[in-house]
């Protein structure tokens, strides 16, 4: 029996470096795009704790409750969309290695490929999707929470963003091996409004964070 691949996440940071630098295909760019995700959630969580029970910052509790909840989630979440990616990218290229000496084999080795091509970008959509989500959390907690910790968000959003393009790139170039153009279509208009605020709300981030002061509470 066929022991299940190891996780990314347990990996260590170097050992993970070392993965992602060598000739196999796998951990590629969709993995890297959801780890410095996670990292970015990691940092909003980390924003969000060290906010909570300050008095300076109770004006901001219910943001920076909810900061901690949506790093939590996107930390663990996006960890596990990295190996989900990795999977489906073996996945990919294990059907172009099969055969197709004949019609039935090429017939095959289509059907395989668009298969896992479409596993292989609805994974690093959903890591767009996260991404996206997460530099909304992290633009709502700008001047809402520590304010020593404000480059941190900065941090954040920046590889929120970058993550997010990243992804995108992996749902783009896989796309058209799918060979459903009505999947394409709706795949592609879905990416493009996803990715369509993400430099506008990375931009107030970077404004609120070098203005230096609080804002007001979010609306109840």
């Amino acid at each position: 029996m066929e022991s299940p691949p190891e996780r990314l996440a347990g990996l260590t940071l170097a050992k993970f470096s070392e993965r992602l630098a060598s000739s196999e295909p796998v951990p590629g760019g969709g993995s890297a795009s959801a780890i410095a995700g996670s990292f970015a959630a990691s940092l909003l969580a980390m924003v969000g704790r060290l906010s909570l029970d300050r008095p300076k910052y109770e004006a901001y509790r219910s943001t920076n409750e909810r900061s901690v909840i949506a790093g939590e989630r996107g930390r663990s979440l996006l960890l596990e969309l990295a190996d989900q990616d990795s999977v489906a990218y073996a996945a990919f290229a294990a059907a172009r290695r099969m055969p197709r000496e004949t019609a039935d084999e090429q017939r095959a080795r289509n059907d395989a490929t668009a298969a896992a091509a479409r596993v292989a970008s609805d994974v690093p959509l959903a890591i767009v999707k996260e991404c996206a989500l997460l530099l909304d959390e992290i633009a709502a907690a700008a001047g809402r929470s520590n304010l020593n910790a404000s480059s941190d968000l900065e941090v954040a959003a920046r590889l929120s963003a970058a993550a997010a393009r990243g992804a995108a790139a992996n749902v783009l170039i896989n796309l058209p091996m799918v060979g459903d153009e009505v999947y394409a279509g709706g795949t592609t208009a879905e990416l493009n409004y996803l990715l369509r605020d993400l430099d506008r709300v990375l931009a107030t981030v970077s404004e609120v964070v070098g203005h230096g002061g609080l804002r007001e509470p979010e609306s109840a």
